[in-house]
């Protein structure tokens, strides 16, 4: 059996025997830091994404994000938080009959200054750089370009609510010279809701604005997430669907999936 499609099988098994393994507070409280992108709090996130229709061929490609969350406390007022996502990519004839391949895509740095208290109006943010590295194991799993910008996020937690937004923009810098510059703007608004015994519904938009193609990538993503404990071990387990709303011409279409497992490590 293929590691993707083992994922897949133990989120879904895990999300339908798991009750209440974990204390009521406390897991809801470990679930609602899952929804902040800039939580104090050690996680390590394993997302695996599928979705098809790529060119005349109908090709599909499948996505295991690995995207560990990593706060880093400068002083008693302001953290920094490190969000990488590093992809680990499987697919066939998504540019026609290009055959398949399997490897490592390019890595997506971010690093976040954040207060460590909410400011005025409970306002939780943060900014800071992004950099893309060309670590893609074959062409077409990546850009071939050095790449950076800047970041930021901004969201509110009213009782189980969480909502916000995340963007970012990479230009390229450097890199192969024969592949296209890189100029590309990141939107990702979202919005949750979390209960008292952990479970986590969330729905967002992962929207990428290409400048020098000038086209849209929409997907339109619905999650469902419970959060359990193995002993000592918080583990969250993510559920959910995906809409392509607007994609290129040779881009994904129609629905997509989503599954990932979250090891958290909280203080």
């Amino acid at each position: 059996m293929k590691p993707h499609y083992r994922i897949i099988c133990l989120t879904v098994s895990f999300m339908a025997t798991v009750g209440s393994a974990v204390a009521q507070e406390s897991g809801a409280e470990l679930a609602k830091k899952l929804s902040n992108p800039i939580a104090s709090l050690i996680s390590v996130p394993f997302q695996f994404n599928y979705d098809r229709g790529y060119g005349p061929e109908n090709g599909n490609r499948e996505v295991l994000n690995i995207q560990p969350v990593i706060p880093i406390s400068l002083n008693e007022d302001w953290n920094i938080i490190s969000r990488t996502i590093l992809p680990v990519i499987s697919q066939n004839d998504i540019a026609g009959q290009s055959g398949h391949q399997f490897g490592l895509g390019d890595i997506t740095q971010s690093l976040f200054v954040s207060p460590k208290q909410p400011g005025p109006g409970g306002i939780i943010w943060g900014a800071g750089p992004v950099f893309l590295i060309p670590t893609a194991t074959d062409e077409l799993l990546g850009s071939g370009k050095w790449g950076a910008g800047p970041t930021a996020v901004a969201l509110k937690q009213e009782g189980p609510w969480t909502y916000g937004i995340l963007a970012n923009h990479i230009w390229s810098f450097a890199g192969q010279s024969d592949r296209e510059d890189v100029s590309s703007t990141y939107l990702q608004p979202f919005v949750s809701y979390t209960t008292p015994d952990a479970w986590t519904y969330s729905l967002n938009t992962e929207s990428t604005y290409d400048w020098i193609q000038d086209e849209w990538s929409v997907p339109v993503n619905f999650q469902v997430s419970k959060l359990v404990k193995f002993g000592e071990q918080p583990v969250s387990f993510t559920a959910g669907a995906r809409y392509w709303a607007q994609a290129p011409e040779n881009g994904p279409q129609g629905w997509g999936f989503r599954a990932a497992v979250t090891f958290l490590f909280p203080k």
